[in-house]
């Protein structure tokens, strides 16, 4: 193996979440760099010639660091799956106030999707290649769906936010508005996922009419008819 490891460029950038005291970001930041470094080898190597050794000799841990922060070479990927699918909840969650629901979803998968914008131009070769990795290894495909799930309950907090300046309805609480709640965020989710999957299994441009901004787009059209007032007006109830 070489002793040069490629570094992902952006969209991949220390974890944006990270906070509390200074051994709390220490260790946020020690995980992006293993997941940094583990991406690096996936794309270059392949997934199934790099083991967790290798990601932790490039990353200059321990093996026994390595596995700490994650039990497998492939959850290791984990935190960039999750900082990619948070940069559109966060930009749904910082739109102007006032901005319809639709049109939100809508810029926000523009902005966050489009090469330049949320992501810089060089690093869509590499989001295709670990989105491809993860169609086609099973172990890889779980950590992907997860982080596409965990983006899903994020999005439907930034939905109820937006919609009534509150965290989603308890289930036990006023279980209508949030199954119509969490459906919204199901479909929008999927509709961001599906693009960006679909793209990755061709070899197309990331711009454009088949792009992932604009895929993505025409998917979320789906709720432009859906009855966001009825979320608010069956929890206030």
């Amino acid at each position: 193996m070489s002793s040069t490891t490629p570094t992902p460029p952006p969209p991949f950038p220390e974890d944006p979440a990270a906070d509390g005291s200074l051994t709390e970001r220490r260790k946020a930041q020690t995980r992006i760099h293993i997941a940094r470094t583990a991406a690096g080898l996936f794309v270059r190597d392949g997934l199934r010639a790099t083991r967790a050794e290798d990601i932790a000799h490039a990353a200059g841990v321990a093996p026994r660091t390595f596995y700490r922060y994650f039990p497998t070479k492939e959850e290791a990927i984990g935190p960039l799956y999750a900082l990619g699918a948070r940069r559109w909840v966060d930009a749904v969650r910082t739109a102007p106030a006032g901005t319809p629901l639709p049109r939100v979803l809508e810029e926000a998968a523009r902005h966050t999707l489009t090469p330049g914008l949320g992501v810089a131009e060089e690093s869509w070769s590499w989001v295709r290649t670990l989105i491809r990795l993860a169609a086609d290894n099973p172990a890889l495909g779980r950590v992907w769906a997860e982080a596409c799930r965990a983006s899903e309950r994020d999005l439907a907090e930034a939905l109820a936010h937006r919609l009534t300046e509150g965290p989603p309805p308890r289930p036990d609480a006023d279980v209508s508005a949030r199954a119509r709640l969490c459906f919204a965020a199901a479909v929008a989710s999927a509709a961001v996922r599906t693009a960006m999957e679909n793209w990755a299994a061709v070899d197309g441009p990331a711009e454009g009419p088949h792009g992932p901004a604009e895929l993505a787009t025409a998917n979320l059209a789906a709720l432009r008819d859906f009855p966001w007032d009825a979320v608010v007006r069956v929890r206030g109830q």
